[in-house]
């Protein structure tokens, strides 16, 4: 992946974050889902809803669509999903018609920042670790409320951090892009949420599962070194800045410095 310039616009970053996430190398190293908790949080997450059957989701950032044929299957919803990456939208597209969901699922290429979708269209909007990613939150937030249904819910799964407080090695462009060095406190998200009309109404910490994927990402990376080091150098993986990296991050987590959450937010009816 070909590094911006030190100080990225936001198309850049957008560009660079798309790049990093349809590359198989970042799914060998953080699994279907992207994500902490893997699908049993994005069923809590789900179950969080209160989904209505056949009802209109849309998947923000919605990557090679792991969530989006979860929600489709086992909550018998018909979901829209948009990502910015042109690979994972037919990686997604793929998935859809191998796993028969072609019918109830929907995959686009778009920005979350100028989702292409009309006003009150869905019941729900749901976004899994890519919020701390976008140069432009509160626009983002303004957009998942203009799509939701009045009384339509949001979801979040996303990582939380102190700014301030993370140390050198998890303030870097590398770790932007992974979802730590721009993300927010979860009151912080909240207060950006309600700027745009959405009321929380549900938060939960799963720092945990923050730090059990630190663990896996650590141990693929010690098998991937021995098996295929010349993709993870191709992939931008430096290897010998990892192993700092990932007990930086760790420590984080074990001081509170960084986490994982979950927030669950109300269009008003």
């Amino acid at each position: 992946m070909t590094q911006p310039d030190a100080d990225p616009s936001g198309d850049e970053l957008k560009a660079c974050c798309a790049a990093a996430y349809s590359s198989d190398i970042v799914t060998l190293l953080l699994g279907d889902s992207y994500h902490p908790g893997g699908t049993a949080l994005t069923r809590r997450l789900a179950d969080g809803l209160a989904l209505p059957q056949d009802g209109r989701v849309l998947d923000v950032a919605s990557g090679r669509g792991t969530t989006a044929l979860l929600l489709a299957d086992a909550y018998h919803v018909r979901v829209d999903a948009v990502d910015y990456s042109r690979a994972n939208t037919a990686l997604a597209q793929g998935a859809a018609q191998a796993a028969g969901l072609a019918d109830r699922t929907a995959f686009a290429t778009g920005d979350a920042e100028q989702l292409p979708y009309p006003d009150g269209l869905f019941d729900a909007v749901v976004c899994e670790c890519a919020l701390c990613t976008f140069p432009d939150k509160e626009r983002a937030a303004a957009e998942f409320a203009r799509v939701l249904k009045p009384g339509g819910r949001l979801g979040i799964t996303d990582v939380t951090a102190v700014p301030d407080r993370l140390p050198p090695q998890l303030t870097s462009l590398a770790a932007r892009i992974a979802c730590i060095a721009d993300a927010r406190p979860l009151d912080e998200y909240a207060r950006l949420l309600a700027s745009a009309g959405l009321r929380t109404v549900r938060t939960e910490r799963h720092d945990a599962a923050m730090t059990r994927m630190i663990d896996q990402i650590e141990a693929r990376l010690n098998l991937l070194r021995v098996t295929a080091a010349p993709r993870l150098t191709d992939a931008g993986v430096d290897l010998d800045a990892a192993p700092a990296v990932l007990e930086a991050a760790r420590a984080a987590v074990a001081d509170g410095t960084l986490g994982y959450a979950l927030l669950i937010a109300e269009k008003s009816p």
